[in-house]
């Protein structure tokens, strides 16, 4: 099947593209060096951001800044990577680290207050029994590029006003033109993209409570048929027209003046505008994005937490869907970024990357954008923002290994269709988490429908049509398309699971002629169900982190076939549907022959390395000898196995679970030893984390 010979060997352009942390003392051959190392370990492509760290003597879009850029770009195109320009130094986009409002302080980000007493400077607006309704400059910071730029530091640069057509227009005649220049002859071809990042109206550190304005507003509030008094309600929890109008002019504003003007920057200069917006439940300004995306950092969620609890749960969803309503192939997530355990910088496992992966892939996530690779870890930058996910990180020798997931996850999951049955009616930053939680739970495939396509759907023989789909069940906004069920009732599952299991995710689509259904265990305990899939055809199973195929044995059913699924912890499955020679041509689902755990003992410690070794004797009989086997191992955190100086892979989550390959054990005695490498908190941490095999 050509299906498989591309799950095997997925094209390059589905590669991994990490955030690079340019934040040292860059040196144009240790750029060179470093990229040649990540394309060595399947990673062909970059995302080139400026960090903070990087040396004061190279200031941000200068004449040493872009010598150091061309030195990256260069490599890249020689090793055929692609690269993805960052719109700013350092976050969030919008200010070129400061330079627009340099000498142009009129341009510097605004707010609306609330308050008894105006200060010098404030343009009131309205009085009201409530206080006075004010515009003031907001104080907004962002993020800078250099020591002493960090948030509360004395030179962290002043975010601009995103909202005033001139400040985006001198933010991109600084930011995009510059690099354009320098730059043109690789646009659309090695540079692909500029990625935007969290861009915010107010910039960070705005006093709370502060609501997002700009200059003349006011007038634009009110020709709209706004009243200002009413505006009070914005800083008491109160809603009322004025509230509504206000945020949908607020968007609007954001819409028309920052993101399509970047939008339209970057397609006339044949790239794509990447990135993500300010928060999870942004959708109705990702129709700006060429790939739409989002970010998953600092533990927001998490697999003690679950995948269904809050608002930062739909962000997947939010940008798949939103690629899905405009046809765009490819959405993005900037990944795993300060999402470490207990408050404990690099406290990040193996395990929790998985998870991470998994619940971003099965939500139609086909663009991993891993936070971070850094260039440098000296001093103070190893704690700025950890965990390095690359080269810093104790995986980064067996990272094949992740590229290789990712890669294939992104191939596999572009380019397809979806089987949602129901909508979710949304408005922007109300993406209904409460209603989505059953639907993954109950393995019920939908799309979100956000507010502004509303207007195209219809009601047609009791279904609802947008844009060529149908959905045979509408959830949200009760008072809409009653033709239409408003419960998901009656709505079969993607895959019935007898008994049910609600941290059983799937995702069932077409792709390349072939039904599929991936399959995630979101939990913390491996599911064990009888599992029916709605087809007359024989079942393949792909094991995507190994990439093997297998046969899968099912029974006839009612609704198709059914089979016993198992998924351990950390587990995910593909299983495709197949003609009957297809299927015979995969490898029969025998299972390795399981071995009996070996008595281990300690043989020594690398407190440097973080590592223990452990040693022990395996003695088989002959019908061991030349088969494939497994070992089930409990162990904290990565593990590594050899059997006879066979290396049987790495692990980085328990149960570890190692294939030993034919081969490799012989009758007799064989020697097994097992390496297990501790978390990188025990190095650069708060609080030393106990790794080392359990029992």
């Amino acid at each position: 099947m050509e299906f498989m010979d591309f799950l095997k060997k997925p094209p390059r352009e589905y590669t991994p593209v990490p955030f690079w942390f340019l934040n040292g003392d860059l040196d144009e051959e240790e750029l060179r060096r470093q990229l040649r190392d990540f394309d060595a370990h399947g990673v062909h492509g970059v995302v080139l951001h400026p960090r903070i760290g990087l040396s004061d003597h190279i200031a941000y879009l200068s004449a040493d800044f872009f010598r150091c850029v061309r030195a990256a770009i260069e490599e890249a195109a020689a090793l055929d990577m692609r690269v993805v320009l960052y719109d700013e130094g350092m976050y969030p986009s919008g200010s070129a680290c400061g330079q627009v409002v340099k000498d142009h302080p009129e341009l510097a980000s605004r707010g609306l207050v609330l308050t008894d007493s105006p200060l010098p400077g404030d343009n009131v607006l309205c009085q009201t029994e409530e206080g006075a309704l004010v515009e003031r400059f907001s104080g907004g910071t962002i993020r800078g590029i250099h020591f002493g730029e960090d948030d509360g530091e004395p030179f962290a640069p002043k975010s601009a006003d995103i909202l005033n057509p001139e400040a985006v227009a001198r933010f991109i005649q600084l930011t995009h033109e510059a690099y354009w220049r320098e730059f043109r002859p690789w646009f659309g071809s090695t540079i692909i993209g500029f990625f935007t990042d969290e861009p915010s109206i107010l910039g960070r550190n705005a006093p709370r409570g502060m609501m997002p304005w700009t200059a003349g507003f006011d007038k634009i509030f009110t020709e709209a048929g706004g009243r200002l008094e009413e505006l009070t309600a914005l800083f008491n929890g109160g809603e009322n027209e004025g509230t509504r109008l206000y945020h949908a002019l607020i968007l609007d504003r954001e819409s028309h003046v920052y993101y399509e003007s970047l939008s339209k920057w970057c397609e006339a200069h044949g790239i794509a505008l990447m990135g993500h917006p300010h928060q999870s439940d942004d959708i109705e300004v990702e129709k700006y994005f060429h790939v739409p995306g989002q970010d998953l950092v600092l533990r927001w969620i998490a697999p003690e937490t679950g995948d269904l609890a809050a608002m930062d749960t739909v962000m997947a969803k939010c940008s798949a869907d939103a690629a899905r309503l405009m046809g765009r192939p490819r959405n993005s997530n900037e990944c795993y970024g300060a999402c470490n355990r207990n408050g404990n910088p690099w406290y990040f496992t193996g395990g929790d990357m998985k998870w991470y992966t998994d619940y971003l892939a099965v939500r139609g996530v086909n663009l991993f954008i891993p936070h971070a690779f850094y260039y440098s870890l000296a001093g103070q930058r190893s704690g700025e923002r950890p965990p390095d996910v690359g080269p810093g990180s104790n995986w980064w020798p067996r990272y094949h290994m992740w590229a290789d997931y990712l890669t294939r996850l992104s191939w596999l999951m572009s380019d397809i269709d979806l089987h949602a049955d129901i909508a979710v009616l949304c408005k922007n930053r109300d993406l209904r988490p409460e209603l989505a939680a059953p639907l993954f739970a109950g393995q019920k495939g939908f799309q979100y429908l956000p507010e502004s396509v509303w207007s195209e759907c219809h009601e047609e023989d009791g279904a609802l049509v947008c844009r060529g789909r149908r959905y045979r069940a509408v959830l949200g906004e009760s008072d809409m398309f009653p033709a239409v069920p408003h419960t998901a009732d009656a709505i079969s599952p993607d895959c019935l699971a007898e008994p049910a299991r609600d941290t059983l995710r799937v995702a069932r689509f077409t792709k390349a002629g072939v039904a599929c259904w991936l399959l995630v265990n979101a939990g913390e305990e491996a599911i064990e169900t009888r599992l029916t899939l709605s087809t007359d055809r024989p079942v393949g199973a792909y094991d995507l982190w190994r990439g093997a195929a297998r046969r899968v044995e099912t029974d006839r059913a009612d609704a198709g076939r059914s089979l016993t699924l198992r998924l351990a912890r950390r587990e995910s499955l593909l299983l495709f549907a197949c003609d009957e020679a297809e299927w015979r041509a995969l490898d029969a689902a025998a299972e390795p022959v399981a071995l009996p755990r070996p008595r281990f003992q300690m043989i020594g410690e690398d407190e440097t390395a973080i590592t223990k070794t452990y040693a022990a004797t395996l003695t088989l009989d002959e019908t061991h000898a030349g088969r494939p086997a497994s070992l089930t191992l409990e162990a904290e955190e990565m593990a590594e196995l050899t059997v006879n100086g066979v290396d049987c892979g790495a692990s980085f989550w328990t149960p570890h679970r190692f294939h030993i390959p034919a081969g490799a054990l012989r009758a007799g005695e064989n020697d097994v030893r097992l390496t297990v490498t501790g978390s990188l908190a025990n190095r650069y941490g708060k609080e030393k984390v106990w790794y080392g095999l359990k029992g």
